[in-house]
C-alpha cells in the first residue's frame, strides 16, 4: 500500500502534464490563442495584416473535370488575418463553402516567396471545415490558386477588394 501512493501520485503528475502540454497543442492548432506581437512582424508580415483588415475575396473556382461548366462564384468575407506562430497565421472568416455558413477563424500554414504570400496546406484538417490541400497566393489586389477536397479540387482566383466602411 505504500508504493501504491507515490506511482498513483506520478501518474497523475503525468496525466496533468500530458493535459496542459495537449491542450496548448490544440489551443495553437487551432488558433484559438492570442496573435503574435504586432510589433515583431516583419514589414511585409504588416503590410499583409493591413491589406487583408476589413476586405472581401470575390472570385471563382472550377472543379476539375466539369471544364465544360462556367466556374462558379466564389466569396469570403475577411475582418482581418494575424500571425499566431511560426508560419501559422488566423484568417478571421466569413464564409459560406464546406459545410459553414458564417464567421469562423481558419489557422492555416503561410510562407513567403519573396514579397508574395502564399497559403501552403497538404492534407490539412480544419476543425469543422475537411480536411484539403490547397496553394493559394495574395499579390496586390489579386489572389489565385489550387485547391482539393477529398476527390475534388480545382482551381481559384479572384479579387481582393476593401468592404465599405459601415459609417458610411
Amino acid at each position: 500500500m505504500a508504493l501504491v501512493r507515490p506511482v498513483l501520485g506520478m501518474a497523475i503528475v503525468v496525466v496533468l502534464l500530458l493535459a496542459i502540454f495537449g491542450g496548448g497543442w490544440l489551443v495553437g492548432r487551432l488558433g484559438i490563442g492570442a496573435a503574435v506581437n504586432p510589433a515583431s512582424l516583419t514589414d511585409l508580415e504588416r503590410q499583409f495584416t493591413e491589406r487583408m483588415r476589413e476586405v472581401t475575396l470575390v472570385g471563382s473556382f472550377t472543379v476539375a473535370g466539369g471544364e465544360d461548366r462556367a466556374p462558379r462564384s466564389d466569396r469570403y468575407d475577411i475582418s482581418s488575418v494575424e500571425k499566431v506562430g511560426d508560419n501559422l497565421w488566423r484568417f478571421n472568416a466569413r464564409m459560406q463553402c464546406c459545410g459553414v455558413n458564417g464567421a469562423i477563424p481558419v489557422v492555416v500554414p503561410m510562407r513567403w516567396n519573396g514579397d508574395t504570400p502564399m497559403i501552403m496546406m497538404t492534407d490539412t484538417s480544419l476543425p469543422g471545415v475537411g480536411t484539403f490541400t490547397v496553394r493559394v497566393f495574395f499579390y496586390g489586389d489579386r489572389y489565385a490558386g489550387t485547391w482539393q477536397h477529398g476527390a475534388v479540387g480545382g482551381h481559384m482566383s479572384g479579387r481582393i477588394e476593401k468592404q465599405p466602411r459601415k459609417d458610411q
